[in-house]
């Protein structure tokens, strides 16, 4: 089942289920829910801070599109082999 077909499924079921099984699976997921987007690590945002930083500055490797592709199909072909 696809995750589009899961959320309609929940919705559907959210809007008719009686108030204790939503209160239920609200409990379960309340953390979840309250955290959003709090949770990301502190290295993780130094790492973005760091990266932004280098390419602001024109200090980081970058690459072009053609060469990107072009490393992708390397790399696919020697690891058929």
């Amino acid at each position: 089942m696809t995750t589009i077909a899961i959320r309609k499924k929940l919705v559907d079921y959210l809007q008719t289920a009686d108030d204790k099984k939503v209160k239920a699976i609200y409990t379960m997921v309340e953390d979840e829910i309250n955290s959003g987007e709090r949770d990301i690590d502190e290295d993780f945002i130094e790492e973005l801070k760091y990266r932004s930083k280098t390419f602001s500055n024109k200090s980081a490797k970058t690459y072009t599109w053609e060469e990107t592709k072009k490393a992708a199909i390397q790399r696919t072909k020697a690891n058929r082999k």
